[in-house]
């Protein structure tokens, strides 16, 4: 699958209705990309092991999206093959008091990924530059300078701190790749329902998911500006259309794959002199009796 039409790269304009949600490419057949799907899956496990051996590289993956678009599916199918031991699931929520005690990147920082692991944000400090800022309420109550609050180049510093951070990442061999799921404002609409409608499902319905549908366009235009101003070489976003659940698990798989292949990844070099002592400890248990 060629996924660089989901690229946004460094320095290009988005317009999010040129990125169909309903996009499936050539695949017409569900079944089809299960499959393909599957194969991902099993590749991916064979190069989180050799990245985990190496000890060089890590990988943090980050899911953006509106309520429903699928981030909490798409991680838990994409990634059913990695062995636990080295991978780490982030889920932030509304801030603590500690957090909020500290810069917004903080309760980040202190949840990447170490070398030779997969970290995965579910939602991530881009809540800071699109939650905050659709909501401007929130910025007003908290702990922060005057002159902070009342900056009306904020947002524009805030993207320029995750620049920084995120090429600082990079630099010290955490790769970074961002996700937006792109869903469209009808199919949220049957996801909501269908979790109205399923008592199974009542548990993730939220009155407050329908209150933010109502800022739909505010949101779009806070992803829209988020991306163009973050998508770089090094920490690259990807909008992925999301109306078909299987597809974006599809291609979601693809782009990680591809990146983990690009690392040159392999397993460590054995020295001569550990080669001499994996050769006497083969002598001494062939020779128990």
């Amino acid at each position: 699958m060629k996924t660089d039409k989901f690229l946004v790269r460094e320095g290009s304009k988005l317009n999010l209705k040129n990125h169909p949600t309903d996009f499936t490419g050539d695949y017409t057949d569900k079944k089809e990309a299960v499959k393909d799907l599957e194969k991902n899956v099993e590749r991916m496990a064979e190069l989180q092991d050799v990245l985990y051996a190496q000890d060089i590289h890590s990988l943090l993956i980050i899911f953006q999206a509106m309520d429903a678009a699928g981030k909490d599916g798409a991680i838990e199918h994409v990634m059913s093959g990695i062995n636990p031991q080295g991978c780490h699931v982030v889920s932030f929520k509304q801030p603590s008091p500690e957090e909020l005690d500290h810069d917004f990147l903080w309760r980040c920082q202190k949840n990447l990924p170490e070398r030779g692991k997969i970290g995965i944000f579910n939602r991530s400090h881009y809540e800071e530059v699109l939650v905050v800022r659709v909501h401007p309420g929130i910025i007003q109550s908290q702990q922060l300078p005057p002159d902070v609050k009342g900056d009306n180049g904020i947002w524009k510093k805030r993207f320029k701190h995750i620049r920084d951070w995120e090429e600082h990442l990079a630099e010290n061999g955490t790769h970074v790749i961002k996700f937006f799921l792109n869903i469209s404002k009808k199919e949220q609409r049957g996801r909501f329902l269908s979790r109205i409608d399923e008592p199974a499902k009542n548990w993730k319905f939220s009155m407050g998911d329908v209150k933010e549908r109502a800022l739909w366009d505010d949101y779009m235009k806070a992803y829209t500006e988020a991306i163009e101003a973050t998508s770089t070489e090094k920490s690259p976003w990807y909008v992925i259309p999301a109306d078909k659940k299987w597809f974006t698990r599809l291609a979601v798989s693809e782009i990680i794959v591809k990146k983990l292949d690009s690392l040159d990844l392999h397993y460590p070099i054995v020295t001569d002199a550990h080669k001499q002592e994996l050769s006497e400890a083969k002598k001494m248990l062939e020779s128990e009796a």
